[in-house]
């Protein structure tokens, strides 16, 4: 087994390269030898599995958006075959490896949204009732994601990530804007009320994710009065 910075090097000439496979496979590794990962090293592993779902999530969109090319299913179910794999090994690595060994609390709620995401991924693939059960499994692990994150700054990015996702999963797979809504603007309030205690860099990110908040809120809004 190579060393960790070796793998470490390798992971970002991949990144480099955009070799995203590749990269996940050093992350991986990392992972494996049970240490604690630095902030770079567990956005390093994050960025390579969200590129590797990303591109089959975005290929299962084009592929819905042309069924009539695909008539016999193949291609698709080679494409969920792949993000099955890749989300069930990613949420492994969480259980076993990443959560119990983060000693933080950035760390524990970046990793909890990272899981509940990841099951979200699965959830939109999934039918019946393994969809369900995903759907069920990815909620709580976002309302514990949520709970956590309450112990970071209110404007920090990884606290915004999680209300925002957990909004967008209320919306997109709960079909509650009503409750995605509420969520979103209480957050972006929240954030906008104390905006405090986080440094340069993380503030860009904030203001980004604030200025998502703030739109789907809008978005969300109207579509509750127009159903009301």
């Amino acid at each position: 087994m190579a060393d960790k910075e070796s793998l470490i090097q390798k992971a970002k000439l991949c990144e480099a390269e955009e070799r995203w496979q590749d990269m996940a496979l050093c992350m991986k590794e990392v992972v494996e030898m049970g240490e604690e990962l630095t902030a770079e090293e567990r956005n390093l592993l994050a960025l390579a599995y969200n590129n590797m779902v990303g591109s089959r999530r975005a290929a299962l969109r084009t592929i819905a958006s042309a069924e009539q090319k695909a008539a016999d299913g193949s291609e698709k179910q080679k494409v969920v075959t792949e993000m099955k794999e890749m989300c069930g090994e990613f949420v492994a690595l969480l259980d076993k490896f990443l959560i119990p060994t983060c000693n933080h609390d950035e760390g524990k709620v970046f990793y909890q949204r990272f899981k509940a995401d990841y099951l979200r991924y699965l959830a939109e693939i999934s039918e019946g009732e393994e969809q369900e059960n995903m759907v069920t499994k990815a909620k709580e692990s976002y309302e514990k994601a949520h709970e956590m994150a309450a112990k970071l700054k209110a404007a920090h990015p990884i606290r915004l990530k999680v209300a925002l996702n957990f909004a967008s999963f209320h919306y997109e797979i709960r079909k509650n804007p009503q409750e995605a809504f509420q969520l979103a603007l209480k957050a972006f309030e929240d954030s906008t009320a104390d905006p405090g205690g986080i440094n340069e860099n993380s503030y860009k990110d904030s203001t980004l994710i604030m200025q998502q908040l703030r739109d789907n809120a809008t978005l969300w809004n109207s579509e509750t009065e127009d159903q009301g």
